[in-house]
């Protein structure tokens, strides 16, 4: 801490700055004593703000958590106690599965994870990916004082990325003690198991000169797959409904009705068209096509493949911290400080059993493993199509004109490889980060620091039990039993014509992959900043002079990301079912910025008026790879009383791109749409749709195959994405506004009233990001813009083989926007010898939440929808807790809500009727504690305390990141009931 120092002004405002920055929960407020005119006080300094100011009054809204709210909640996850908050909706965590980077990150207000800026005790936290995204699990929840959240446009204080807002999480560094907490919850079910523990040791040392504080903490969060729920055990049509009757009715998935086309996971409807036994089709010709049976024989389509249950609600993970702080003060005016921080972590994904996705092959027809009837039909229906086919589908080995057994095909392969076991990939992490820096004072009122920081991440993907694409191609490619034509004495002819269990554990061996990705991330940090009075300014009608910051920052940011040989095959890698390739990435940026900030009381003690005060700030960046950049803010506050606050400020904020949107590679990949409008799930359209056909066929379709190709496959198309070879990103440009006010009212009977209202408006133009498929699809083939529909890449008429697809380029759009108010109040009240009773709460209202990706594209409007292309954002949330403490005794009730959702508008029409809305939700949350002694407290609680149940939408909803087990699991609540309890020793 700093010395104290003497104010040349007595401090007779010193309370705003709880007034300013409410804290969410009533818990954590407490009413602050004015201070005698004679006392000495320490210079404060407010999270959003580098200037030290008795007048301090947050110009910008600042939302608090506190320690107390943080141990009712008791959530060991720092991104999990951040989803609650109404402005935030969920990033990457525990309930992301397919999608998931095994990690938790933080998305204020819908912009996006990487618009937002994480800081632990004021300093930038080290990412831990090439999208520079800061992996929250990295924090010491059991360090936390308080997590201090600023409302938008940051980028003047902090630099880039604070568009949406910026999260500073303060932790304890004066801890004296010992402190043992250890958690445990669990489901009503008895199962989604966590367990958690900490320690904490400090103390103060040299004559109270310093204080060092070490931190150990630990992590086990067992998984909950979607088979331990009714809804995720079966897989429920978004379009049309399929099986959800069978949900309602508490009954399992319907079997195939020929029951020689079962085999595990074998259902009639509400799957893939990736099964078992296998489907193929001939390359480019929709009518040969058909679907073995367990015998070997082709007939129609009859079955597809169940994949709910093998998958995820919550991921299972593990986590080792260790944290160390130690502060020592040299002398009375200077301080120097060390934070050491270091995290292992292992997150664990896993869908459904890999398989071939429809990646066309040459099969010899004289394959050994086709028996005569199966054989027949491809010959047959392909010499019937013969004015179809060319050399991209048929060789014609004996050059007889005929398609026959000496011949070779391109056939479509559709097989769910079930006996290599579930696809899982493996997050491992080890994250390190030190900052050292001094502070202190250089005169009675001119205060200075300067610190440095490195911070690495290092982690290793490892995906496993996928399907090896290039080495099922060999094995196909056989005319015996015993030997590929490969000449490769280690190939296995493959078995894919029958049912389960015709792939052998001989042919698995060959046909199994296994591949990793290794990550390397560091970042630099060299800063140093000046801040105090100039006492010769000083405005007419106040007394306190004008305060100012100035400060110079150099950082550098590097990462790579490396993957082996089996990730790097083109166009889809070795893995199959892994969605595409990849290539590795790496790069770096360097930025040296100037900033400046200022603070000035225009009037004091003036006609309605204790203190009208201007904020404003610069700050000028100069980036190797985008060039120079500036953010400012401009800011007024009128404190018209001691009860009323009013303030309004004005951003300019900056993000720069980061390393993998400058310097990735062009790779194929997967991404999530509703329909192909081509194919034959919009047939019906096609055969009225004049247009619509003439557009199909101008994208290099055939008029045999429009209407009549495969539809994508379980939501999911091919993309190649990357950055722009042509014009790599440049900067975004935000602007910011909030305007509110905080009453904080003395009532009789009423204790601790503080309401604040702040509405804000903030404008990226130039946002970095991709079309979406789904936007892509509809703008060539609904709108005819043909900018559009040069982005599609079909092949054999399809959007579902390797190298078919949408390019989805990293570059700068035209514009993202959200709009909305935030309100947060507390009050209580003093019940005598029944000790007292708080309320608090918080909503966030959306106005507006839009983008728009090009001039000649629709508008895409997420408020209030979800869809393909819109994760769940609901109009409204609001929180609203009440706290009765008594003696030792304290217990809460949290009422969480969320308003009613609609499908996307331009996806109503094409979802079954009962899926098209989502009514408003309510959950309540209890908590309890009892001071057993001193030294002893015990907490329990109960979430989701009525069961509610989460709301249905079947499997292709929306993105595979939200949409999974026909349900959003990171918006609603899968686990179901559940019970925890922790408990807390420290002496």
């Amino acid at each position: 801490m700093f010395a104290a120092n003497k104010l040349s002004k007595s401090v007779k405002i010193a309370l705003v700055l709880g007034v300013a920055s409410p804290l969410f929960f009533s818990q954590g407020v407490v009413a602050q004593e004015e201070p005698a005119a004679d006392q000495t006080v320490e210079k404060i300094q407010v999270t959003g703000s580098r200037i030290r100011s008795a007048n301090a009054m947050s110009t910008s809204p600042i939302a608090t958590i506190g320690e107390i709210e943080i141990k009712q909640q008791q959530q060991p996850e720092v991104e999990r106690i951040i989803r609650n908050l109404p402005s935030a909706l969920p990033g990457d965590g525990s309930n992301v599965n397919n999608g998931s980077g095994g990690a938790a990150t933080i998305n204020l207000r819908g912009l996006g994870r990487n618009r937002n800026l994480v800081l632990m005790n004021g300093k930038r936290m080290v990412p831990f990916n090439t999208a520079g995204h800061v992996d929250t699990s990295s924090i010491p929840t059991a360090l936390i004082d308080r997590i201090d959240l600023v409302t938008g446009g940051a980028s003047a204080v902090y630099g880039s990325d604070a568009i949406s807002g910026a999260m500073n999480v303060v932790l304890k560094n004066d801890f004296e003690g010992v402190e043992f907490e250890t958690g445990h919850s669990r489901s009503a079910e008895a199962d989604a198991f966590s367990q958690n523990a900490s320690l904490t040791l400090g103390g103060n040392f040299d004559d109270d000169k310093g204080n060092a504080v070490l931190s150990l903490g630990w992590l086990d969060r067992d998984s909950l797959l979607l088979g331990q729920r009714p809804l995720g055990n079966l897989g429920i049509v978004t379009a049309n409904g399929a099986n959800y009757q069978n949900y309602l009715d508490g009954i399992a998935p319907t079997p195939p009705a020929d029951p020689a086309c079962g085999g595990p996971g074998a259902v009639a409807a509400g799957g893939s068209g990736t099964t078992v036994p296998t489907r193929i089709g001939l390359f480019g010709v929709p009518s040969v096509a058909g679907q073995f049976r367990d015998g070997g024989n082709i007939g129609a389509n009859c079955s597809v493949f169940n994949f709910n249950p093998f998958n995820y609600y919550q991921t299972p993970a593990k986590r080792y911290s260790a944290t160390a702080l130690a502060r020592y003060n040299l002398n009375d005016e200077h301080t120097v400080y060390t934070n050491v921080n270091y995290v292992t972590t292992s997150v664990d994904t896993q869908i459904a059993p890999s398989g071939i996705f429809g990646t066309a092959f040459w099969i010899p027809m004289a394959n050994p493993f086709f028996n005569t009837q199966a054989r027949n039909f491809i010959l047959n229906g392909a010499n019937a199509a013969k004015g179809s086919m060319n050399a991209t589908n048929w060789r014609d080995t004996n050059n007889n004109g005929v398609v026959d057994q000496a011949d070779s095909l391109r056939l479509n392969i559709f097989r769910r490889t079930v006996e290599l076991g579930a696809r899982s990939t493996g997050y491992d992490s080890d994250q390190f980060q030190f900052v050292t820096g001094l502070e202190g004072f250089l005169t009675d009122t001119w205060a200075y620091e300067v610190s440095a920081q490195h911070g690495q991440t290092k982690r290793l993907d490892v995906s496993a039990g996928y399907t090896n694409v290039a080495n099922i191609a060999n094995q196909l490619d056989a005319v015996n039993e015993t030997t590929c034509r490969n000449g490769d004495s280690s190939c296995v002819p493959i078995n894919l014509f029958g049912g389960f269990g015709s792939i052998t554990e001989e042919m698995a061996a060959y046909a199994r992959a296994t591949a990793f990705v290794a990550t390397e991330y560091q970042q630099r940090v060299v800063s140093g900043s000046i801040n105090g009075p100039f006492d010769a300014i000083v405005s007419p009608w106040a007394d306190s002079p004008l305060s100012m910051s100035f400060g110079y920052e150099w950082r550098e940011e590097q990462a790579y990301s490396n993957p082996d040989e089996c990730w790097k095959l083109a166009p889809a890698s070795c893995l199959g079912g892994a969605g595409g390739n990849q290539l590795p990435v790496g790069g770096l940026f360097k930025v040296n910025e100037l900033f400046t900030e200022g603070k000035m009381s225009l009037v004091e003690d003036g006609f309605m008026t204790d203190v009208l005060e201007l904020e404003f700030g610069y700050r000028h960046g100069n980036y190797n790879t985008v060039g120079d950049n500036g953010s400012w803010k401009l800011g007024l506050a009128w404190r018209v009383n001691d009860e009323l606050l009013i303030r309004a400020m004005n951003n300019a904020a900056t993000r720069a791109p980061n390393v993998g949107e400058l310097f990735a590679p062009l790779t194929s990949g997967l991404d999530n749409a509703t329909m192909d409008p081509c194919s034959k799930a919009n047939a019906a359209n096609l055969a009225t749709n004049a247009t619509l056909r003439a557009r199909c066929l101008a994208t290099g379709m055939t008029a045999a195959q429009v209407g009549a190709i495969d539809d994508i496959i379980s939501g999911q198309i091919n993309v190649f994405s990357g950055s722009n070879p042509t014009t790599p990103p440049d900067a975004e440009d935000a602007k910011t506004t909030t305007i509110g006010f905080v009453w904080t009212p003395e009532f009789d009977g009423v204790e601790r009233v503080n309401l604040s209202i702040d509405y804000y408006d903030i404008n990226v133009d130039g946002y970095i990001g991709t079309n979406t498929p789904q936007e892509v699809l509809d703008g060539c083939y609904v709108l005819g813009n043909q900018a559009q529909c040069d982005l599609i890449t079909r092949d054999g008429g399809t959007l579902i083989s390797d190298i078919s697809g949408i390019e989805q380029y990293i570059t700068n759009l035209s514009y993202l926007k959200t709009t909305g108010y935030e309100v947060q109040y507390t009050f209580g009240f003093n019940l005598a010898s029944m000790g007292t009773l708080d309320f608090s709460g918080q909503l966030n209202h959306y106005l507006e939440s839009e983008s728009l990706s090009s001039p000649t594209s629709e508008v895409l409007d997420c408020n209030g929808y979800f869809g393909t292309s819109c994760a769940p954002q609901h109009e409204t949330r609001a929180n609203q807790r009440v706290t009765w403490n008594y003696e030792d005794y304290s217990l809460g009730l949290l009422w969480r809500w969320m308003s009613d959702l609609d499908r996307a508008p331009e996806e109503a029409a094409s979802s079954f009727a009962a899926f098209r809305h989502i009514g408003s939700y309510s959950y309540l949350d209890m908590y309890g504690s009892y001071q057993i002694s001193e030294a002893v407290k015990v907490n329990f609680g109960v979430d989701n305390l009525l069961d509610r149940e989460a709301p249905v939408v079947g499997g292709e909803a929306a993105s595979t990141s939200w949409n999974s087990g026909n349900t959003f699991p990171s918006h609603y609540d899968m686990v179901g009931r559940t019970y925890r309890m922790t408990l807390n020793v420290k002496f």
